[in-house]
This record gives C-alpha cells, sequence and structure tokens, in this order.
C-alpha cells in the first residue's frame, strides 16, 4: 500500500522520486525490540520537530512503535529555492499550493513523530515541481 503522505499533499498517487523510507524504519523499530537500541536512542526529536508535531501535522491511527501510548503524527517540510532555509513546515494542499507558487522546485519531506516519547522517523521524501513563468 502506498504511503498517504504524498498523495494527500499533492493529489497523485505516486510521483515520480518518491523515496520510501519504511524498510529502514523497520529495522530501526527491531533493533529497538531487540534491546540493542535504548529509548533515548530513537526518540530524540528535536524541539523544532515537536513543536510543529504539536500545531502543524496530520493525525494518524497509528500507535507510536516506541511507547505504544501515543498515536504518531506527520509533519512535511519543503526546501528549495526561495523556502526558508529551515524548510517550510507544509500543513495540508493548500500549503503546498503556496509552494509551488514561491519555488519552481522543491523536496518535501514527511516525518513520524511521536509528542509523547520523542520517537520520530523519516518516512518519505518526493519532488515537487512549482508555477515555471507567467
Amino acid at each position: 500500500m502506498p504511503f498517504p503522505g504524498a498523495r494527500h499533499l499533492t493529489g497523485t498517487d505516486r510521483p515520480a522520486g518518491v523515496v520510501d523510507h519504511r524498510m529502514a524504519r523497520h529495522a530501526l523499530v527491531a533493533e529497538f525490540r531487540r534491546g540493542r537500541l535504548a529509548q533515548h536512542e530513537v526518540c530524540d526529536a528535536h524541539p523544532e520537530l515537536r513543536r510543529a508535531a504539536e500545531h502543524i501535522s496530520r493525525k494518524t491511527s497509528e500507535i507510536c512503535p516506541i511507547c505504544e501510548d501515543h498515536f504518531v503524527v506527520l509533519v512535511t517540510y519543503a526546501f528549495g529555492p526561495h523556502l526558508p532555509r529551515s524548510g517550510y513546515a507544509v500543513e495540508d494542499r493548500s500549503d503546498m499550493d503556496k509552494v509551488r507558487q514561491t519555488t519552481t522546485e522543491c523536496t518535501c519531506y514527511v516525518v513520524e513523530v511521536c509528542t509523547g516519547c520523542g520517537w520520530n522517523h523519516l518516512l518519505q521524501t518526493f519532488p515537487v515541481e512549482g508555477f515555471r513563468g507567467r
């Protein structure tokens, strides 16, 4: 089943150039469950990412694989020409339309975050082309 991050924001099932990082996520969670990684090693979300997770995110029905107490949320950042160096947090399709009008192309990063324990993992990256010319 394709990851819904790109479809939610771009309106397409699977844009060209999508990179899915769920296999790496699965391996990391497996290492944690085997006791080879401590919780503080995998629950290290940056304060800005946690703030975005609280205020500019999409809810999911997936329980955090680490604490198993909270649902994870998805935070999407866009990086590209004419966008802030720290990236632009994309909340919904209207935000993505603003990004398309601001830059000719950018890359979006979809990050899974648990607001409870701080678990975070890059799930997907995808390119987005913007408006070219008038």
